[in-house]
């Protein structure tokens, strides 16, 4: 029976720690390289509780059936590149991403690796569910906001769809943690069956401009007497919200940037009128937008069909059991149409060259087919698997049509050019110009780094 391996720890391990909390920020010398600074936007796609690579990215039609599973491989417009046979859409863009199968670390839980995933440092408690702390390191929308604050939108940061549950609890590292609230990303929910995102941002007729002016005024007045109280760290929280709010009603670009209603009932269509399809198709609007970093949480449980084992849109990538049958009629069709459309979208719209759009998950599957007592379903399915497993890159000049790294002839291990979470941390900050290895200080003047990743220059060209 396949197992993970611990002997690579050396190779995989975590560097210093801590990002500390500072007022300013320091930068070292520039770090220049192929992809620097190509991107005003990244939007991550977040695939929460392991896509299999054998059944999308990686497939191995050669392996024997209890590791290659049922579906098989189809061409895709890249000579030599194959992609599991139930993403044709996504097969047929083939020649405008990278994909990216070398992908690897050690976390084997949910929770801890979502964590690790979009924060890019393993969690104190590794292999586990821990809940959400303010002592966690900051998700990387909440970095951006530190270093390099928006002057073109409301917000630095967006998470749609947001939370993600791992399974019960929201999994950490979607937040601000230590940063606090004041670099909270804007978590938006469920936008589908809504004409606008964000109901509360809807032009409302019995309040004109000069009645919410007159508010604003009310507001600022009851803040005055509120500031000759005792320090209250929950009102100093509330204030910040109130900004955030007061900055997003005012700014009519924002304001638009929300409202679905502006897209064709034709659009709607090809990205899927459903929970995820209906995220992507606001995510390209807050690129058109010019929001810095946008995450959409294609699913927002990793494993929602077992309370909900009917709703398409309560499925997660977590497949233990019943894999094929949940990928073919659940995950698949609906991934398979808003991705490719996501794609499409930006390139039709000129947005592709500006856009760094990373595809990605927590881990992958494991390279062995069976079933498992302790999780509900009938079939056999994959358990976690961190050792090896895809993601897919695009734009912001990625090279399109592209394979970068390889795994074994099982696709359990990496056989050439393994990539970290925190170098894709190091990646997305060096698309977005931003030194990687830029430093802090916190309150005691301790310096700490960004990220102890390297930028992944391999992907660009």
């Amino acid at each position: 029976m396949l197992s993970f391996q611990t002997t690579r720890r050396e190779f995989l391990r975590l560097g210093v720690a801590g990002l500390g909390l500072t007022a300013t920020a320091q930068a070292t010398p520039t770090l220049h390289g192929p992809g620097w600074g190509q991107a005003k936007s990244v939007l991550i796609v977040f695939a929460g509780g392991g896509q299999s690579q054998l059944e999308m990215w990686d497939p191995k039609p050669d392996a024997p059936e209890v590791v290659r599973g049922e579906f098989g491989a189809i061409r895709t417009p890249v000579p030599g590149t194959f992609l599991g046979e139930h993403t044709p859409r996504i097969a047929a863009l083939a020649d405008r991403y990278t994909i990216l199968r070398s992908m690897s670390h050690e976390d084997l839980d949910h929770g801890s690796a979502t964590y690790l995933a979009l924060t890019g440092h393993y969690h104190r408690q590794r292999s586990g569910n821990p809940p959400a702390s303010s002592d966690d390191r900051p998700t990387f929308g909440s970095l951006l906001t530190r270093v390099r604050p928006t002057d073109r939108f409301a917000h630095t940061a967006v998470h749609l769809n947001a939370p993600l549950f791992s399974p019960r609890v929201p999994a950490p590292g979607q937040f601000a943690g230590l940063l606090g609230r004041e670099y909270e990303p804007l978590q938006v929910g469920d936008t589908s069956g809504q004409q606008v995102a964000m109901p509360g941002l809807a032009s409302q007729p019995e309040l004109p401009p000069l009645r919410v002016a007159a508010r604003q005024k009310l507001l600022a007045a009851i803040d005055t007497y509120r500031d000759r109280l005792a320090a209250d760290r929950l009102l100093e929280g509330k204030d910040t919200l109130y900004q955030q709010a007061w900055r997003m009603l005012s700014n009519p670009a924002c304001r638009q940037a929300f409202d679905l209603s502006r897209e064709s009932p034709a659009l709607k269509d090809r990205y899927g009128r459903n929970r995820s399809g209906q995220t992507c198709l606001l995510a390209r609007r807050l690129v058109e937008a010019e929001v810095p970093l946008i995450t959409v949480m294609w699913n927002h449980n990793s494993r929602g069909q077992d309370d909900a084992p009917d709703q398409t849109d309560a499925y997660g990538w977590d497949t233990h059991n019943d894999i094929f049958m949940a990928l073919r009629r659940h995950l698949l069709p609906r991934f398979d149409l808003s991705f490719s459309a996501l794609l499409e979208d930006l390139e039709d719209r000129g947005l592709m060259d500006t856009t760094l759009v990373i595809c990605m998950g927590e881990f992958g599957r494991a390279p062995l087919v069976a079933r498992e007592r302790s999780f509900a379903g009938i079939s056999p399915g994959r358990k976690h698997w961190a050792a090896a497993y895809s993601i897919v890159l695009a734009g912001a000049g990625v090279r399109p049509g592209a394979v970068y790294g390889a795994t074994d002839r099982l696709a359990a291990y990496p056989r050439t050019e393994p990539v970290t979470p925190w170098d894709i941390g190091a990646t997305i900050f060096h698309s977005l110009g931003i030194d990687p290895h830029t430093t802090f200080t916190d309150s005691l003047e301790r310096p700490y780094v960004l990220t102890e990743g390297r930028a992944v220059t391999g992907l660009f060209g």
